[in-house]
């Protein structure tokens, strides 16, 4: 059975940082395409990053318009994780953070919608404050 946890999440002031990572299991996900969404209360779940593989071992990254520089992804195949580096936190960054992986592999085009995605962890909650 295949499972994502996320870890990582928390309060922290306007302005920091945290960093999210997300723990496959069950299956690996080299060449998959693998994400993280948010959801804050009332509001639809939002893409925020997403990384596809393009061939020799190497991932582009994608980001959602709101990001602006502020966060990165990486993850590493052989330990089968994904993390997202966050700084220049704002309180409107306050939501639920879900890892999400892609049952394609190898190539597959970057997907922006929560719906085009097979796998989710569990979320984990990130609070910022003013």
């Amino acid at each position: 059975q295949v499972h994502l946890v996320e870890s990582g999440g928390g309060l922290v002031q306007a302005g920091g940082s945290l960093r999210l990572s997300c723990a496959a299991s069950g299956r690996t996900f080299t060449g998959n395409l693998m994400g993280w969404f948010r959801q804050a209360p009332g509001k639809e779940r939002e893409f925020v990053a997403a990384t596809r593989w393009v061939g020799d071992s190497i991932y582009y990254a994608y980001y959602g318009e709101f990001v602006k520089g502020r966060f990165t992804i990486s993850r590493d195949d052989a330990k089968n994780t994904m993390s997202l580096q966050m700084r220049g936190l704002r309180p409107e960054d306050t939501a639920v953070y879900y890892c999400a992986a892609d049952s394609e592999g190898w190539g597959t085009p970057v997907k922006f919608g929560a719906n085009d995605y097979d796998y989710w962890g569990q979320g984990t909650q990130v609070t910022v404050s003013s």
